[in-house]
């Protein structure tokens, strides 16, 4: 009996460490360099600071969301525009697009612009479908965390499971890697990666 046992707990062990093989992973980001809000001028955004992280960490794909017209460098105008778009409901061209089909878990960064996602993430969004994906948001901000982000995300997302998003401060993301870093692990670990 004992080694029926046995048996069937290494046969379970294989079956669980070849759907982790099978499982993929995917990280789409998008994230804005130039003048941010209390860092000034960056080369690389706040989010795909996290986003690099991210896939380093876990061995997921990474995908840029970028849109076809560039946001302004200059902050304040990059605001204004923002809020442009979220007042006119836009969706915003963007270059290039990913099939998400073979991916089971689907890490989903973006500043958070106006307490919402940026208006390229809603049409990244609308092109695909999301039905039965396992979606962990991550996000920058400088005071608002996550905003209604989440809500969002749960309500675009139709037949995905959303968890709640890891918040974090855009200038800890670019001034304090190592403080990131470490929260990014706590963060993977609690979700099992």
């Amino acid at each position: 009996m004992r080694k029926i046992f046995l048996g069937l707990l290494v046969v379970l062990a294989l079956m669980s460490c070849a759907y982790a093989a099978e499982a993929k992973s995917l990280v789409v980001v998008f994230s804005r360099a130039d003048e941010n809000y209390s860092v000034g001028y960056v080369e690389k955004g706040n989010t795909m600071i996290l986003a690099e992280m991210i896939a380093d960490k876990t061995g997921a794909e990474l995908f840029e969301v970028k849109p076809a017209k560039p946001y302004p460098a200059v902050y304040d105008e990059c605001t204004d525009l923002a809020k442009s778009e979220q007042n006119q409901n836009a969706r915003p061209a963007i270059l290039e697009d990913k099939d998400i089909s073979d991916y089971d878990t689907i890490f989903f960064g973006y500043p958070v612009w106006w307490g919402d996602i940026p208006m390229c993430m809603y049409t990244f969004i609308e092109a695909h479908d999301w039905n039965g994906k396992k979606i962990i948001p991550f996000c920058t901000h400088e005071g608002s965390a996550a905003g209604r982000t989440e809500g969002t995300l749960k309500r675009t997302m139709k037949g995905a499971s959303v968890v709640k998003p890891l918040a974090m401060r855009g200038a800890t993301a670019q001034n304090r890697r190592a403080e990131a870093d470490k929260e990014i692990s706590g963060w993977l670990k609690g979700l099992g990666f």
